[in-house]
């Protein structure tokens, strides 16, 4: 809306102009999602009390755990709105990038929120089924992958980006694309929620990851940065900048209560929705190797669940204490802040790996 008004208004006053720099407007969305979610914070928290939206943890989980029982969820609401609110003031409404990701949230916020809203009705841990929750991710990511490939302007925009090779940029079929942007869509929302389950476990790497995702879009967006790194230029991608701004700001804002002791929990409506987020940037900028690496705190997380399950399945023997590996550590007798923070420095340093990819082709 104020890159609009800037454009209107410049021809009063040539100063309105400023309204309308990327900079600015990602300065801008940022603290303006900041300043939503710090306030309304505990507003949000005495609702969801109100109505008695609280979460309800597993017996087969850590004992620790169980002095959670009651304490508010759904606070990804909260993240979303303040997300949303933020990116309609200060992003470039003209721009079908922006849109994506707008109706990526929404889409997978419906998941997240019929997923939670089950588990409170039930008064148990067990929301959507598995398979249902499987179903609706796969049909909102293969209409959201399609439009992508259908509404492509030119052949980077559906290419295959490999790390540390310049020469490397693979045009794909519409098949290869939309299997690929499906599995990363799915995957990633899967693998965030799966790893929120300590305070503040989930949503600081999801924040450092949109901050290192919204460089590389506005490094793309940009033609002599892009050609300086040897990367496609997306004319569209720059404006992403400020949608990741935006969820750096409710990120951040969200942490300040959900940091250990948590005062409230993101639940599904949350880490689904932030999964799918970072899931949808890294195809947009056709980056999904390197978001790999940033995020090989939520791959790992995901890939403990599933070396579990096949060992018990196979062997009858179980490789970690219990999954995700977090739980493990815990079981082992780490206290949670430190698993914490010892997973957001892990966060930290591959993506600094990750980013380092882009100069050393």
């Amino acid at each position: 809306m104020f890159e609009y008004l800037g454009t209107i208004l410049t021809d009063i006053d040539p100063g309105f102009d400023v309204l309308r720099y990327l900079t600015v407007r990602t300065l801008g969305g940022t603290v303006t999602a900041l300043l939503i979610t710090i306030f309304l914070g505990p507003l949000f928290i005495n609702k969801i009390k109100e109505i008695q939206f609280e979460q309800f943890v597993r017996k087969e989980g850590p004992k620790s755990h169980y002095k959670k029982t009651g304490t508010p969820t759904m606070g990804g609401v909260l993240i979303i709105s303040s997300l949303l609110i933020s990116t309609l003031l200060w992003a470039d409404l003209s721009n079908r990038y922006i849109w994506v990701v707008i109706f990526t949230t929404l889409l997978f916020a419906i998941i997240g929120f019929l997923d939670d809203y089950l588990k409170i009705k039930n008064k148990s841990s067990d929301g959507l089924t598995s398979k249902q929750k499987i179903l609706m991710q796969f049909v909102f990511s293969f209409a959201i992958v399609t439009y992508l490939y259908n509404s492509h302007q030119n052949i980077a925009e559906i290419s295959f980006i490999v790390p540390f090779f310049k020469d490397y940029i693979i045009p794909m079929s519409s098949g290869v694309f939309i299997f690929i942007g499906i599995f990363v869509l799915i995957g990633s929302s899967n693998a965030v929620n799966l790893t929120d389950g300590l305070d503040g476990l989930a949503i600081l790497p999801s924040v450092l990851i949109a901050g290192a995702l919204g460089l590389i879009a506005y490094g793309m967006g940009n033609q002599i940065i892009a050609d300086y790194l040897y990367l496609p230029h997306l004319e569209l991608s720059g404006e992403l900048i400020v949608f990741c701004g935006a969820l750096i700001g409710s990120g951040i804002g969200f942490l300040w209560y959900n940091t250990y002791p948590a005062q409230i929990f993101m639940g599904d409506v949350g880490s689904l929705t932030l999964g799918a987020i970072l899931g949808i940037m890294a195809v947009i900028l056709r980056h999904e190797l390197v978001f790999a690496i940033m995020a090989g705190v939520f791959v790992l997380e995901t890939l403990s669940v599933a070396i579990q399950v096949i060992s018990y399945k196979t062997r009858g023997k179980r490789v970690f204490l219990m999954a995700p590996i977090h739980h493990h550590f815990e079981l082992k007798g780490w206290p949670e802040p430190k698993i914490i923070v010892r997973f957001w420095i892990i966060t930290l340093i591959l993506i600094l790996i990750a980013l380092a990819t882009l100069k050393l082709r």
